[in-house]
């Protein structure tokens, strides 16, 4: 016979449950110390801009700019070729029966692709200011997957001159791992520890105006972009307060709502309804908007024309491709430095082998301008050619094609200097 009654075990069961729960609360937790700036303005929500709006990761991805600069330079990456080369000598060619090829190229780990796998990479580094992933190995050491982790459930602390990584996994457990089994891209400004977040440590109030404005416009317009006016009564007719409150609910109840914007208004005693007229022009609404758009293109380091921000100048060059070359040269590139260095260092750690991301496609001019390029480099006119038929092929992703090898050198030059031997021995 039991011990307890049935209700008894009932509350003793809902007791259990309820402590279960507090301990997956804390679990879930995020560990934070006074010397993390960061995390203590988590913890106690002091993230506010100074126009009092909470800017978190969630808020910052709902301001159209942020999303637009993310969405591009993350798809950007996400979607560019990353092959492992191998050197041979001064060349260097892409090694795809290497073991680790197919996870960096194709598929790091069975939930997602590599598109997937480097976007999120890229999307931790800019707003969190730190990308994890847990290098899965076998016993010999070698690389069998790469598990994505959420940057604020990951904690580096330095040890011995190396970094010891705290992860705590979504099921409520915890792992204590070396560097060299975590793959951390960190942002511009590393402590030893960790890189800065882009969203508080540079568009906290950018972001933080740009939500106000959003929220005030979304108001200002919902009430028909004017505010309300006042009905004016002819000197000499006096209004007392019982009056005044008649004639303005009668106001507020026929002509409020939208259905009722346009009826035909009525005001005894030869009241007037005087409107209080201010567009948005008038409060800079408009241009505050836009000015907020172009310094969030400034952090992200992004060309406003990218985002659908026109401007009259700019100063990324004098047109759409030398901007977009720019682009690619002084924001993606400086990116992807930092995320193949680290896999070089952490998973090939071969100086045989190398990880690239290869920026080639999108550093092309237009076609007339390669075409250009590709006749001059190939020789004529009695220039002497750099590169071969092949080589041109290559970067256009052809192949190649039989006797292309061979690089061209003037005939007419030639001729010109056995003539003039022939005219010596004369």
């Amino acid at each position: 016979m039991w011990p307890f009654s049935n209700s008894k075990l009932e509350q003793l069961s809902e007791q259990l449950d309820q402590a279960k729960s507090e301990i997956a609360t804390l679990s879930a937790s995020v560990t934070a110390t006074t010397s993390d700036h960061e995390s203590m303005m988590e913890m106690f929500i002091t993230n506010h801009s100074v126009h009092g709006e909470t800017v978190t990761r969630e808020t910052a991805m709902k301001v159209a700019s942020v999303y637009a600069c993310v969405r591009l330079i993350c798809g950007t990456i996400g979607t560019l070729p990353a092959h492992i080369y191998t050197r041979d000598g001064g060349h260097s060619s892409v090694a795809k029966d290497h073991p680790y090829y197919h996870a960096l190229h194709d598929e790091p780990n069975p939930m997602i692709t590599s598109v997937i796998f480097w976007e999120a990479i890229v999307n931790h580094m800019l707003i969190e200011g730190n990308a994890y992933a847990l290098i899965g190995r076998n016993r010999n050491g070698d690389m069998l997957s790469l598990t994505l982790l959420g940057p604020d459930r990951v904690e580096p602390n330095p040890k011995n001159g190396r970094l010891a990584y705290s992860v705590l996994f979504d099921d409520g457990t915890m792992g204590v791992y070396d560097q060299d089994d975590i793959l951390h891209v960190p942002n511009i400004g590393w402590d030893g520890r960790r890189g800065l977040s882009t969203l508080r440590s540079a568009m906290l109030n950018s972001v933080g105006g740009a939500l106000a404005s959003d929220n005030y416009s979304g108001s200002f317009f919902k009430n028909d972009a004017t505010p309300r006016g006042y009905i004016r009564f002819p000197e000499g007719v006096k209004v007392d307060n019982d009056q005044a409150k008649i004639v303005r609910d009668y106001w507020f109840e026929h002509h409020q709502s939208t259905e009722k914007r346009h009826l035909p208004a009525f005001i005894p005693q030869g009241g007037e309804f005087k409107e209080v007229t201010m567009s948005a022009e008038d409060t800079q609404l408009l241009q505050t908007r836009l000015f907020q758009v172009a310094d969030v293109a400034r952090v992200f380091g992004v060309p406003p024309h990218m985002i659908g921000h026109l401007e009259k100048t700019s100063s990324w060059g004098s047109g759409i491709e030398q901007m977009s070359m720019a682009f690619a040269m002084f924001t993606l590139r400086p990116i992807l430095s930092r995320i193949e260095k680290e896999v070089n260092r952490k998973i090939l750690r071969n100086r045989s082998f190398f990880f690239k991301f290869n920026l080639d496609g999108l550093q092309r001019g237009d076609i007339k301008t390669r075409y250009d390029a590709y006749q001059k480099a190939l020789g004529g006119n009695q220039y002497p050619g750099f590169m071969t038929k092949n080589e041109v092929r290559k970067l256009e992703d052809l192949p190649p094609q039989e006797g292309g090898d061979e690089l061209y050198t003037p005939i007419l030059k030639q001729d010109n200097n056995l003539k003039k031997e022939d005219d010596s021995d004369v």
